[in-house]
């Protein structure tokens, strides 16, 4: 893949298992937050699955749409879209009432120093959401930073693993999981808590971040020693479909790849393809944010992409100097200071 073009089609083909799913769906889809990384691609997805499945309805992204071209391409893609700050208590009420809603609205980079705005995006506004949208299907977006940091060795936190979050944004990202399944209990509203470890995609993401540190000759702290990935495809697939997996009490559904990658071993494999020397600083500890997703595999099938693909297509897109989006994950992070 050269081009955004001809990574955004491949990352929006939907699989046949959701263009079944989406026969199943009855109602719209409105998606609250379509502005951010990954909810234009989410959003194309949904729209060609429900093209595929020949079913009549609707995808709506909703927000700020405060600049750029990303309100008129959502809707040159046959998506409907609504400009609205979800934080205005009258915008939010106009917004319509429909039954399927993926909610991806958050703040996590730039909390040190506005940790009040994070709070209000990440735990006052799913209360006004959830209040709004009572009774309607609801996949809240999450995150793996809801875990503890858990040794290595142990594979993983899987969802029945205890909360503990290290840092406001992972102690935010906790809130809005609570807030959200008060109401889902106090008001019958199925719900599905979405924790996600790093979406892929060749514009951002973790394996871009140490590509690019590998072909730029930077060193590559390996003290978060193993990390997980998963394509962005994929967690966008997981996502629509867990609209059908959504009750109460709410569905926790860890979303990322099979693997626990080590950090050395990943920048070993871009050295390879980059023909570069990678170089190294810092120790692995013995701990890492590390999610176990096996539910969320057994319940809609392994990544389409794999790993090895994902750190060819990486690497071919840092060869031919690709457009990237400039938001790093901070993945090394152990103090969950974002």
């Amino acid at each position: 893949m050269k081009t955004v073009e001809q990574l955004e089609y491949v990352m929006t083909e939907p699989s046949a298992a959701l263009v079944e799913d989406m026969k199943k769906l009855d109602g719209n889809i409105l998606i609250l937050g379509v502005g951010g990384k990954m909810g234009p691609t989410l959003a194309k997805m949904a729209k060609r699955a429900i093209d595929a499945a020949g079913v009549d309805k609707k995808v709506i992204g909703v927000s700020r749409f405060s600049s750029g071209t990303l309100q008129e391409e959502l809707e040159m893609a046959g998506i409907e879209t609504i400009a609205c700050d979800l934080l205005d208590e009258e915008q939010l009420s106009r917004l319509p009432h429909e039954k399927n809603i993926i909610y991806m609205a958050g703040n996590k980079f730039g909390t040190t120093g506005n940790e009040h705005f994070t709070w209000a995006m990440n735990t006052y506004l799913p209360g006004r959401v959830a209040e709004k949208f009572k009774g309607s299907r609801i996949v809240a977006f999450s995150t793996g930073n809801v875990y503890p940091l858990v040794p290595v060795s142990e594979g993983g936190c899987d969802e029945s693993h205890p909360v503990n979050p290290v840092g406001e944004y992972g102690q935010s990202s906790l809130g809005r999981e609570r807030i959200f399944t008060h109401f889902a209990h106090r008001d019958n509203t199925p719900l599905t808590i979405f924790r996600l470890n790093y979406a892929i995609d060749m514009r951002y993401g973790v394996l871009l971040e140490i590509a690019r540190a590998v072909n730029e000759g930077r060193e590559i702290d390996v003290s978060m020693g193993h990390v997980n990935v998963i394509w962005q495809g994929d967690a966008n697939e997981y996502a629509i479909r867990s609209l059908l997996i959504a009750d109460v009490p709410p569905q926790i559904l860890n979303v990322t790849g099979p693997e626990q990658l080590p950090v050395r071993w990943v920048a070993k494999q871009f050295g390879k393809l980059l023909d570069k020397q990678p170089i190294f600083t810092g120790v692995e500890q013995p701990t890492a944010l590390l999610n176990n997703s096996g539910k969320a595999h057994r319940l809609f099938g392994y990544p389409r992409v794999s790993i090895n693909q994902l750190i060819e297509w990486t690497a071919e897109w840092v060869k031919n100097d690709g457009v990237t989006s400039n938001k790093p994950t901070h993945f090394q992070e152990r103090k969950g200071a974002f």
